[in-house]
């Protein structure tokens, strides 16, 4: 499979407070977030506005239980054809399987790793 021109899919920022988190995007940047389905129970997005199809990448303000936002409360998705198979190869690499992967509804899948230097990022995938 051929990497993607842009292999970086998806962000999400970590917030503790959803509403003060919307005012401050939503009023530095002149948009108005949108909220997203969420398979995940206890979990909170708002989606930045964006085209798919368009260059750039999409993303979301996201409040989830037990993580934390500040340092390292910003999280890249690389875009994989199966996020498990990606995911079968960060041992080897010298990472650590945080979350394996999981269905995220109509979104496809995800998995959850740190890399070598305790980085989290994310896996997204269709399939």
């Amino acid at each position: 499979m051929s990497t993607p021109r842009n292999p970086v899919g998806w962000f999400e920022i970590y917030v503790q407070d959803m509403e003060r988190a919307r005012a401050f995007y939503e009023g530095l940047l002149k948009i108005t977030l949108t909220p997203l389905d969420c398979p995940v129970e206890g979990m909170e997005m708002l989606a930045f506005p964006g085209d798919p199809d368009q260059p750039g990448i999409c993303g979301a303000l996201v409040k989830m239980q037990d993580k934390d936002s500040g340092t390292g409360g910003t999280l890249i998705y690389f875009t994989c054809a199966d996020c498990g198979e990606t995911e079968a190869r960060v041992e080897k690499a010298g990472g650590r399987i945080h979350l394996p992967k999981m269905p995220i509804g109509q979104y496809g899948f995800i998995s959850l790793v740190l890399d070598t230097e305790g980085n989290m990022i994310g896996l997204h995938s269709l399939v």
